[in-house]
């Protein structure tokens, strides 16, 4: 089969090689996937580059520990072969998933993963559609709902809008009849009132932290800044929460809000995702019409190394999403 390899850190175009290995085999409880889409994540950039250096400590300090390193994390495809003892799915069964709590290796042809990562497809919802919900709508819905417990007609902020959690987000909040305002720059901003932001910030032309204007809850998808800049923008009793992104400012937080709640009722939380518990929930609103995917793309196999650097140059408007050789895929399963 094809794969993605990564043996050193550096420019996705430069140490992402398409190589040719021999297909995983299931075991116990896995089972192996024929993958249809696959996405772009932050962690296949950071695992990609190296950056920030936190990945290193995981995956190893000068290059990747593994002689095989494949990444990717979120799939969608076909069940062609089930493990000593899966019983979740038969052969021939659609899934996907964010398969991260259970590994990686999605930029592949084939992937062996535990049946606990991964839930049935619905029928109406293409495999393009499917790879892009899992992590980036949990993430909305988790940070919004669970975390930042939204109400009716509160005003939201959504710093880093015109991405996949942002696209999910917007969609989300909407549900509860808010007023909300977009962070991003570019061509997004118009994508992104397309979308249903009620209003837009160019981050480039505009900081958001030192406007007069105040939000209940605030969604920050890219946790780039100080977070002492965005109590001045919080409401009283209102809430930050991050779903992830620079280590130093996650450090902050942590040490931050314990000081927080001493002078003020506002708060600050991240994201503790649970990845895939939700996915019924999300699947109903896209079948009421409720929610629809914004994928950027989708491209082909051979475009991986491009995307991941599409991702990190922050262009992409909602998710990208790859389409893997159908081709290949469609002979396999004859």
């Amino acid at each position: 089969m094809k794969a993605y390899n990564i043996k050193n850190y550096g420019e996705p175009n430069k140490v992402l090689k398409l190589i040719e290995t021999e297909q995983p085999k299931p075991k116990n409880t896995e089972v192996q996937v024929i993958v249809r889409a696959t996405t772009i994540n932050d962690y296949d950039w950071c695992i990609t580059t190296g950056k920030p250096f936190v990945y290193r400590l995981l995956f190893g300090i000068f290059s990747p520990k593994k002689k095989l390193m494949i990444p990717g994390m979120e799939v969608a495809g076909i069940v062609v072969q089930l493990g000593s003892n899966a019983t979740k799915f038969k052969v021939g069964d659609a899934v996907y998933g964010d398969i991260s709590q259970f590994g990686f290796g999605s930029f592949a042809e084939f992937i062996c993963i535990d049946e606990k990562a991964l839930a049935p497809k619905p029928d109406n919802m293409s495999f393009e559609e499917a790879t892009s919900i899992p992590h980036a709508a949990m993430l909305a819905l988790q940070g919004l709902r669970d975390v930042g417990e939204i109400k009716n007609h509160q005003k939201i902020l959504i710093n880093g809008g015109g991405g996949g959690v942002g696209s999910f987000g917007i969609q989300i909040a909407k549900l509860y009849n808010t007023d909300v305002t977009g962070v991003d720059t570019g061509e997004k901003l118009k994508a992104m009132k397309t979308q249903g932001f009620n209003n837009v910030i160019d981050y480039k032309i505009e900081d958001f932290t030192k406007s007069n204007q105040q939000y209940d809850l605030i969604l920050d998808c890219k946790t780039n800044r100080s977070l002492w800049k965005f109590l001045k923008v919080l409401k009283p009793e209102g809430k930050y929460v991050s779903i992830g992104g620079r280590s130093s400012n996650l450090l902050q937080m942590l040490y931050m809000s314990p000081i927080l709640k001493l002078f003020s009722n506002k708060r600050m939380h991240m994201v503790m995702l649970k990845a895939n518990e939700d996915l019924e929930y999300i699947n109903e609103l896209y079948e009421n019409n409720k929610i629809n995917c914004v994928i950027d793309g989708p491209y082909t196999f051979d475009k991986i190394p491009w995307a991941i650097q599409r991702f990190g140059d922050g262009l992409h408007n909602g998710k990208i999403v790859i389409s893997v050789n159908q081709q290949r895929q469609n002979k396999e399963l004859k």
